[in-house]
Formats: C-alpha cells, structure tokens, sequence
C-alpha cells in the first residue's frame, strides 16, 4: 500500500488512488486522482513530477486563511481551484503546539473530541456539503485521458480523507479497502510526526500537549466512525448521502466509473 505515495521531496501524503478494486472487479485507473497534503513548500523538481505525472487540477480544500499563510506552489499547466471545506480551519491543523496547549492544556482527550467533532461537522456542515458537491462536479468534469486531478488539504488526511472516502464509495470500491485508505495516512507520516513530537518533548512541552498535538496529526478509526455514524443516521447509508444531499444522479455515477474505472 505504501507504493502509493509520491516521491514529493518538500510535501507530505501525497497518494496515488489508482488501482484500488472495485467490488464489481473493475480497477480504478492510474494518472487521474492523487490525494495531498498542502502544495506550499514544493522545489522546482516536486512540480516538475506533478506536471509529468499529469496533474491539470489543483483543488485545494484548505480554508482563506490557511491559504493565505501558505498558498500553493501549483504545478505548471495545472489550474488552481479554491474550493474551502470550512470557512475557517477546524482542524487546527496549522497551529502551533503553544496555540494547542494554551487551548486544550488540561485535558488530554481535548484533541480527539476537536477531531470528532469536526468529521461531524464534515458531514452535517451545510458549508462542507456545498464544497463536497463541487468537488463532485470538477471529478465528473475531469473526463480526458492523462489528466489527473489532486485534491488536498492541509495534512491530507482529514477533509482529504472524507473526500477519498466519497469518492471511492460511489466508484463502488469495498469498505474495508475504503478503511485502509483512509488510516493509510499514520503509516505514511509515521517518521515526520515522530520525529516532531519528540521534538516538542525535547523543548518541554506537556504530555497533554503532545496526545492533543498528537490526536491533530493522525487519522484514527473513531474520526471515521464519526462521520459514518452521521451518514447512517441522516441518510441511512453512504448512497443516500451521495444522491440526495450531494445531488450525484445516477447518470453522475455512472460517468463517475465511465472515467475512473477500467476493466484492465
């Protein structure tokens, strides 16, 4: 699974989603998605890979604000679409571990329940929705052969994360390959937030600080039961979901596994 991931020098979590299988044996094509984290610290050489690599749409889920801090370094020949999950970072994923701690200081389960109720709000946000629609129309508009779009965020794992995760829903890939997509994430980043945890503990900082830190970092499987138990409830399932408050008809879905599955 690891074979996924992009050799992007300056970036994290950047991910291939072709290959995946799809429940009725059909496979999804290489060179048209890849899921990321944030653009801004890519070399030269970076977007010289995402150029040849085929990207031609860079859809950035970040908040104004987050963008505004670091705006992407969009690959030659690929056009930049600004297309906010939230109106402000929910994620917290862009503050620093004195931010963190001066907020969540006594409690070290403060950051899981930030995260769970975050992909709570991914789901039932009536912002998010309208973002997750639109997405849904750029993926049906990106219909040329060679052509990749990336979307991301800016970890890569959590907005990104329900975005892989609806996506390969209505391609029809199995929940369990969907899961391992999704939790992918911790075994990708491993190294880098190790090695930032221990440096935080090395400047002193708290326990407490370093799980909610921690819990800001990672993907775990109670942040996607959390949105999947707001789909079940709201919808009854993930198609429910994806017809009736993403608008997708079955025309889109079956455009969809027109353009991003093959039988090869």
């Amino acid at each position: 699974m690891t074979t996924r991931l992009l050799k992007v020098e300056n970036g994290h979590n950047f991910r291939e989603l072709g290959g995946y299988t799809t429940q009725d044996g059909r496979h999804l094509k290489y060179h048209k998605v890849i899921r990321a984290g944030h653009l801004c610290d890519l070399s030269t050489a970076d977007r010289q890979l995402l150029t040849d690599y085929g990207v031609r749409q860079d859809v950035d889920f970040r908040s104004r604000d987050e963008v505004e801090k670091g705006p992407d370094r969009v690959p030659e020949q690929a056009e930049y679409i600004f297309n906010p999950i939230f109106a402000v970072d929910e994620t917290r994923s862009t503050e620093s571990a004195a931010q963190i701690a001066a907020a969540l200081k006594k409690d070290p389960r403060a950051g899981y329940q930030q995260m769970i109720k975050v992909y709570h709000n991914l789901i039932t946000d009536p912002h998010a929705q309208k973002a997750f629609r639109q997405f849904f129309a750029l993926l049906l508009a990106n219909d040329q052969d060679d052509q990749a779009l990336l979307f991301h965020c800016t970890g890569g794992k959590d907005r990104t994360g329900i975005g892989a995760y609806l996506f390969l829903n209505a391609l029809g890939v199995d929940p369990d390959t969907i899961r391992h997509d999704y939790l992918l994430t911790n075994t990708v980043t491993q190294d880098y937030l190790n090695d930032f945890l221990a440096g935080l503990r090395a400047k002193g900082e708290s326990e407490i600080t370093i799980a909610n830190t921690r819990a800001f970092w990672v993907v775990e499987p109670g942040y996607l039961a959390q949105a999947e138990d707001d789909i079940t409830e709201n919808y009854g399932n993930v198609h429910n979901f994806l017809t009736n408050d993403l608008k997708l008809t079955q025309n889109d879905l079956h455009d969809l596994q027109s353009i991003y599955l093959t039988t090869k």
